[in-house]
């Protein structure tokens, strides 16, 4: 553990500090995790509505299948995952990417077409792979080409993403390789996404060097005669992803085992009111619960979507519930289903396959799970996870199972060659899961931060704020964690439990 991954905090000053955790997810997980680990006598409760945590987790052993329906890896480049894992002893079953497939597929007029090498996101690291490949049309790679030339951005008010591809390497490339690499990720609309709140190390490469393609020269040559196994990449830095050796539930599995260890979670608890406490002689929170019982903590972390706290705080603090109700979320489904390879036609010589925009598909993009980590499959079979819906196609998410399931396996057909019935099918819908951070969403962060900041004692986590991916959930419930243990060791008290 490292100053720089789990910032260090003053102890609780009281044993009797009493703290609760609002949602069973990965943040609120690893927020009462490590209060925990830095203030050990304090008394924390996860209150988790549903019979199970880990919100978007998912493994499933299907036969000699290891299937996700939810997360299916995180990027180590964000020190915090690992370093969790690391803590629950989970070290040695972490796993890296399989090198053999290291790349990626982009969808073009119906066929999947290599990324170009070397092409990381809006950078185009390398000349060659640009100008063979048929993503861009002569004119398209021209265009690009010219980024190298022109003058940075003067102004320094936020751009959207697409603003910014356009801008500096062409619409072509803005939707022929940017929008479905970065709406893979996102699940957003490249016109409304905030560029300073998503990917800022481009916003910093233009700043810098007054160009992408400069600024990713210069680090290529800076790289030269180092090993460098993401040099010839496509797409995503994919050798900088990990997962764990039986799911990426082990990580869920192990943080629950512990708070149960601690008596520190509840299940099957639904949280329905949350008021400041109201006595002259009393600080902290009373927490109302499904069942008509009211406890009462000193302090409260609310790791949920931003919609579901602003409905626990909205009739006691208006301005922040409408603050946070400014994060629109958007839905998706992911399709995991497993084949035999003799059924698919294409070879399926990647990590996956995104889909523009103006490709007009039905699905947004296709992981192949066994390729990305070996043992997941049986010999001879693949896992495909199909991922629908999104900010631009909500609409397909109103279909039943029953009429989403054949769609997805007809676009397979269609672009993979898949052929056959699947051995097994699986649908996930993760309803209003993932946030959208639109332009201004840093300004929208802040200003939340500070109106709660005005109820001491509450305080927000989760994905809706300073990043989507696992690392970043980790890291928002591990801060908050540290602002609470922070905020009672100044408090002259904490109050006895009064349930």
């Amino acid at each position: 553990m490292t100053a720089e991954t789990v910032p260090a905090a003053r102890p609780l000053e009281s044993a009797a500090a009493r703290v609760a955790v609002i949602g069973g997810g990965i943040t609120g997980l690893s927020a009462a995790h490590h209060l925990l680990e830095i203030a050990p006598e304090s008394q924390v409760t996860v209150f988790e509505a549903t019979g199970r945590t880990g919100g978007v987790f998912g493994t499933e052993r299907i036969g000699e299948y290891l299937i996700e329906t939810g997360a299916d890896s995180f990027i180590t480049n964000k020190p915090y995952a690992l370093d969790l894992c690391r803590r629950l002893g989970l070290e040695d079953h972490l796993i890296p990417t399989d090198a053999t497939y290291r790349r990626s597929l982009i969808l073009h007029n119906g066929r999947p077409v290599p990324t170009p090498d070397g092409f990381n996101l809006m950078v185009p690291a390398r000349i060659g792979p640009i100008l063979t490949t048929p993503l861009l049309s002569p004119l398209g790679k021209l265009r690009l080409g010219l980024e190298y030339f022109l003058p940075r951005r003067s102004a320094n008010g936020d751009e959207s993403l697409a603003s910014f591809a356009r801008r500096r390497l062409g619409q072509q490339t803005l939707d022929r390789i940017v929008q479905p690499m970065v709406g893979g990720i996102y699940t957003s609309d490249p016109e409304k996404l905030s560029l300073a709140a998503t990917l800022p190390r481009f916003l910093n490469m233009e700043r810098e060097h007054g160009s992408l393609i400069r600024a990713a020269l210069k680090q290529r040559r800076a790289q030269r005669g180092k090993p460098d196994a993401e040099s010839n990449a496509s797409g995503a830095r994919y050798g900088l992803f990990a997962s764990l050796m039986n799911g990426m539930s082990e990580l869920l599995d192990a943080l629950t085992d512990r708070l149960a260890q601690q008596n520190a979670l509840r299940i099957n608890s639904a949280v329905v009111s949350l008021e400041p406490a109201h006595e002259a002689n009393r600080s902290g929170y009373s927490v109302g619960l499904a069942d008509g019982t009211t406890q009462h903590f000193d302090a409260v972390i609310l790791a949920l979507p931003a919609y579901r706290a602003a409905d626990l705080i909205d009739g006691w603090n208006r301005e922040l519930a409408e603050a946070l109700r400014d994060i629109e979320y958007a839905s998706s489904a992911i399709m995991v289903s497993g084949h035999r390879l003799e059924d698919i036609r294409h070879p399926l010589d990647a990590f996956g396959l995104v889909i523009p925009h103006l490709e007009q598909r039905q699905i947004l993009a296709v992981s192949f799970l066994s390729r990305k980590f070996p043992g997941r499959a049986p010999e001879g079979h693949v896992i495909l996870r199909t991922f629908i819906g999104g900010a631009l196609q909500p609409e397909l998410l109103e279909q039943s199972d029953d009429d989403l399931v054949p769609m997805v396996l007809d676009e397979l057909r269609d672009i993979l060659g898949v052929q056959g019935q699947p051995d097994f099918v699986r649908v996930a819908r993760w309803h209003r899961k993932m946030p959208q951070y639109h332009v201004g969403h840093l300004d929208r962060v802040r200003r939340i931060e500070a109106l709660a900041d005005r109820s001491p004692g509450l305080f927000v986590a989760g994905n809706a704020y300073h990043g989507v991916g696992l690392p970043d959930c980790i890291h928002s419930g591990e801060q908050a964690a540290v602002r609470v243990s922070e905020a009672v060791a100044a408090s002259p008290t904490s109050t006895p439990n009064n349930s």
